[in-house]
């Protein structure tokens, strides 16, 4: 298969994501959720529609076209897959393949149904590609090494996969700059930026930045229509386990019913919970966003006003040259010997 092939393959995905039928996303859904009891159809169907986003043709064609069409030496690419969101590791298995080299995958056990129905429809729209694909245990034949998971997990993937090539991801999240001045609309869209997914991907934001005295009223106002995470158990369960240590702790937060807000230094916050610090100035803010810039993913403001920042709504939707880590995997896999 030369590159046009493979990259036909993926485009052709794409389409036949995109056009899925209600049916089938229902069956699929139910399928992934008697695995992991996040995944289901809401989250199931945004991460389908995410994935035909992706593989949208001309800027895939167009990101495609920046790197080496075929590898100096195909090598066998051992990825580890993470499993908080459904199909995250999709872009490194369009990176492995569409690069030309064979792709050796450790699939998360909280993902197995949805990544081997994914690779199963690539390979039936181009079954050449079966050759190219192994889902295996372990990755002891593996030439180069691309590992994503907790910063705990980083440090045994660096141990284990030091002495080769490799490229490994460690704990991310997103942040929102909030100014007091946003719309009750422009509120409303940083909705899905914090709980889609249940605010389980590195993508969601779990954390505020609002000037000092900020009245989160009317955040917690524009809000209200994403209350439906309460009806999912397991947020509920987190929902109702983290407001009671704020209330036997008497720590100071706003609880808008079914998600709470608390100040804190810390950036990862817990399910249903949603962090905030507070910035005297542009000057301290930009000094904030700096200290934590090796653990942010993406920063998000109203209609991207803040330099650097994706708009509100925008922060589950990465265009295929979004990298996670900001680490271009491509040029990883080009650079191999």
């Amino acid at each position: 298969m030369n590159h046009s092939e493979r990259l036909a393959a993926f485009v052709a995905l794409g389409h036949h994501l995109a056009s899925i039928s209600a049916d089938e996303l229902t069956s699929l859904a139910a399928r992934a959720r008697n695995q992991n009891a996040w995944f289901d159809r809401p989250n199931v169907t945004a991460a389908v529609a995410g994935i035909a986003h992706l593989l949208a043709e001309e800027p895939l064609r167009r990101w495609a076209g920046r790197y080496p069409s075929e590898p100096t030496t195909v090598h066998k690419i051992g990825v580890v897959m993470a499993g908080n969101i459904p199909m995250v590791g999709f872009h490194d298995v369009l990176c492995v393949l569409l690069s030309g080299h064979v792709l050796l995958a450790k699939l998360s056990a909280d993902d197995t149904v949805l990544m081997l129905w994914l690779l199963e429809e690539l390979t039936k729209l181009e079954p050449r590609f079966r050759e190219f694909i192994q889902v295996l245990p372990r990755l002891n034949a593996a030439d180069a090494f691309i590992a994503t998971g907790s910063d705990n997990t980083a440090r045994y993937f660096e141990y284990y996969f030091g002495k080769k090539p490799h490229l490994i991801r460690r704990n991310r999240t997103s942040v929102a700059v909030l100014t007091g001045q946003e719309s009750a609309e422009e509120l409303a869209r940083l909705g899905p930026d914090i709980f889609q997914y249940y605010g389980l991907g590195c993508r969601n934001v779990s954390k505020l930045y609002v000037p000092t005295g900020y009245d989160f009223v009317p955040l917690m106002d524009a809000l209200q229509p994403f209350e439906n995470v309460l009806h999912h158990h397991k947020y509920n369960n987190n929902y109702d386990y983290n407001k009671s240590i704020l209330l036997v702790n008497r720590e100071p937060h706003f609880d808008n019913g079914f998600f709470l807000i608390r100040p804190s230094e810390g950036l990862v916050s817990p399910i249903s919970v949603v962090f905030y610090a507070a910035y005297s100035s542009e000057i301290d803010l930009v000094d904030q966003l700096t200290d934590i810039a090796a653990q942010t993913q993406c920063v998000v403001s109203a209609g991207a006003r803040f330099a650097g920042s994706l708009p509100f709504g925008q922060a589950q939707q990465p265009g295929v040259s979004e990298y996670a880590d900001r680490v271009d995997t491509m040029e990883f896999l080009a650079e191999l010997p």
